[in-house]
């Protein structure tokens, strides 16, 4: 029964080794492979101890040989995973250093900030708030009384904190609105609205007149959720300020990146026409 559970198993991991990475983490399945090894050589071992008669039993050389296959696959997987492992590890760390580049030269623009200041950021995708950051109940912003369930008081004092926000941005109170969208984004890290917020304040920014600081929430934004659903809208806008800061070859650089990580997304059909108007090669 142990032989044939462990076959079963060492199947399974070498038929959907692609299905098990959608649940768990490449640390978990190096782990799992490195168990299987191990039970596998135990095996082995038991199947040479139990001399001519357990050989031939197990179906004679033949069970050698298909371990020596299983042990050359579990090999295989392992050196996979490490593969893998290594390539996104460099993503991370080139998109991280990427967007400190950005972080550094959007701080020579900015007034008052010292680019020195601006250390190695968290990895890429490394930042993003636990579920349970996200889900306690914050202090009412508004005036109403609080009724006896937090959470349904957090998601409507979201709702009314976001839309207020809007409502000053659509009276031309740029400043006050890029205030208040700043001041959500800190009260309600991980909402649902927050990345709309984030890229909202770089909007009211920009039609302040304030193109670094717009250029700055925009990166902040795409470095808070660089997969989110605004990603791609922040990765556009961030570009085109950059050129209009003067910065062409950082802005070309950028506004190629949109339809390269979000080729489906509307922002990547925009591309074309901003890196017209820049010259970008």
């Amino acid at each position: 029964m142990r032989r044939v559970m462990l076959g079963a198993a060492v199947a399974l991991a070498l038929a959907a080794p692609a299905h098990a990475a959608d649940k768990q983490t490449l640390a978990d399945i190096r782990a799992e492979l490195a168990q299987l090894s191990a039970q596998l050589q135990g095996l082995r071992s038991e199947l040479v101890a139990s001399g001519a008669k357990g050989m031939q039993a197990a179906g004679g050389a033949s069970a050698l040989q298909r371990m020596d296959t299983m042990e050359a696959e579990l090999s295989t997987l392992t050196s996979r995973t490490e593969e893998l492992q290594n390539r996104i590890d460099r993503v991370v760390k080139d998109g991280t250093n990427r967007v400190g580049d950005l972080e550094f030269r959007v701080c020579e623009l900015e007034e008052g900030c010292d680019p020195s200041s601006v250390g190695q950021g968290a990895p890429l995708g490394g930042a993003a708030p636990a579920a349970s950051a996200v889900t306690a109940p914050s202090a009412p912003s508004t005036g109403s009384a609080s009724s006896s369930s937090g959470g349904g008081d957090l998601a409507m004092n979201e709702q009314s904190d976001f839309d207020r926000a809007k409502e000053v941005l659509g009276q031309g109170d740029f400043r006050g609105a890029a205030d208040l969208f700043a001041t959500f984004a800190e009260t309600y890290p991980g909402g649902p609205l927050t990345d709309d917020a984030m890229y909202l304040r770089g909007d009211a920014l920009h039609q302040a007149g304030d193109v670094p600081g717009a250029a700055r929430a925009w990166l902040d934004a795409f470095s808070a959720a660089p997969e989110g659903k605004r990603a791609a809208d922040n990765l556009l806008e961030l570009g085109k300020s950059l050129g209009e800061l003067g910065q062409k070859n950082e802005a070309c650089a950028t506004l190629a990146e949109v339809p390269a990580r979000f080729p489906s997304s509307q922002a990547a059909g925009q591309v074309s026409s901003a890196q017209a108007s820049l010259g970008c090669q």
